[in-house]
């Protein structure tokens, strides 16, 4: 049986995944998925409408040579492209307490990128506020023994507070640091 629970927002669903087969607690996945645009489609096919148009009235209207009209169509495909273009859809974490943890980066091409890292290099899960001139927003990350940096959980994506506290208290249970599970977020 897998318990599933499901936390969203305008941007992102989390899903958590408990799956107890034989052992409890065998492997723990964590994902957040990154939500899909319903105006934004519209607004891009809306986009191509008008670019064959423009191309048309510059070829019928115009008399503009047909490689300004190819040129238009082939700049407005790879615009369309870029706008449709979502390189990450989904991040995961799957913690399996006994060997270690594995982050997961979902390409929509379909690709997909693993690191795993033993349960004895992880030192400590943190949870950082990460602050530019711009934003501050929460970031997790795990402190890995013999490496200088810290390594971020999601690479691609910054979820909200309220996604993070359960993969960090996930990660502190399955590490066993010694960290107080007592999280208070304001508001």
């Amino acid at each position: 049986m897998a318990d599933l629970s499901i936390i969203s927002n305008a941007r992102f669903i989390y899903k958590h995944d408990n799956h107890k087969f034989p052992l409890p607690h065998a492997v723990d996945t964590h994902h957040i998925i990154l939500r899909r645009s319903v105006v934004k489609p519209i607004f891009i096919y809306l986009f191509a409408i008008l670019l064959v148009g423009y191309a048309a009235f510059l070829h019928f209207e115009k008399g503009k040579p047909a490689t300004t009209v190819g040129w238009s169509l082939f700049l407005g495909a790879i615009l369309v492209k870029f706008l449709i273009w979502r390189p990450v859809v989904k991040e995961s974490v799957v913690i399996m307490p006994e060997f270690g943890v594995q982050l997961e980066t979902h390409y929509g091409s379909g690709r997909i990128n693993r690191r795993f890292i033993p349960v004895s290099k992880i030192l400590k899960p943190v949870l950082n506020e990460h602050v530019t001139p711009v934003t501050c927003c929460w970031c997790l990350s795990l402190l890995i023994r013999d490496e200088n940096e810290l390594t971020l959980v999601f690479k691609k994506f910054r979820p909200p507070l309220k996604m993070l506290v359960p993969v960090w208290k996930a990660l502190c249970f399955a590490t066993d640091c010694k960290e107080s599970f007592e999280f208070q977020e304001d508001g």
